[in-house]
């Protein structure tokens, strides 16, 4: 079992490795990661990483690029959750199993939202439910959007300096250790979704 998982975990990784090398990479990580704010699961992590360790010299442009679509997206669900709440937000809830609990959560953001907007953006915690909640609960958007930016970039541009810093060597750490690495990343993301049920 654990050899098969290794064996598909490394055809992912090259499969990922090959298509980070292509012309239309940046704009695939762009586009997960505006998705990803609004409704998408997948973080742009997964091809974050694969993407600077294909293209180290590019690792801060590309940080750059995948915050500021990730912004974008946060704003998208921002608009979403102000506009869109009963025809959008609600199913997206639904799929996340967290509307009957959506009201309280809501409630935090006249003396917590700017905070929780840099918990959910720096953590696994899903940023979606925060971008919608942010708009529900009307919270001041030039401050939603400046806490956006603060805990994506912090996020994106810590990964990216990480792999462009110690990019070889961390490359042929991750392949070693393949396995575990992705056993890890599911149970963060996992994880996440978990942490909804008890705030």
């Amino acid at each position: 079992m654990k050899k098969l998982w290794n064996k598909m975990m490394r055809g992912l990784y090259d499969w990922s490795m090959q298509m980070m090398s292509g012309s239309h990479a940046l704009w695939i990580l762009c586009g997960i990661a505006f998705v990803e704010s609004s409704f998408f699961p997948i973080p742009p992590d997964i091809l974050l990483i694969p993407l600077v360790l294909a293209q180290r010299k590019k690792a801060f442009y590309i940080a750059a690029a995948c915050t500021a679509s990730s912004v974008l997206g946060g704003c998208f669900g921002y608009a979403i959750g102000w506009f869109l709440y009963d025809a959008v937000a609600v199913p997206v809830l639904d799929f996340y199993h967290y509307t009957a609990q959506f009201q309280e959560f809501t409630s935090y953001y006249n003396d917590y939202g700017p905070w929780i907007v840099l918990f959910a953006g720096i953590t696994p915690f899903p940023y979606k439910i925060v971008t919608i909640a942010s708009g529900v609960a009307h919270m001041d958007f030039v401050l939603f959007t400046l806490f956006s930016i603060i805990a994506r970039g912090f996020r994106f541009f810590l990964v990216a300096w990480l792999l462009w810093k110690w990019g070889a060597p961390m490359k042929i750490w991750i392949e070693k250790n393949l396995g575990w690495l992705s056993v890890v990343c599911f149970l963060l993301l996992i994880g996440g979704f978990f942490l909804l049920k008890w705030i």
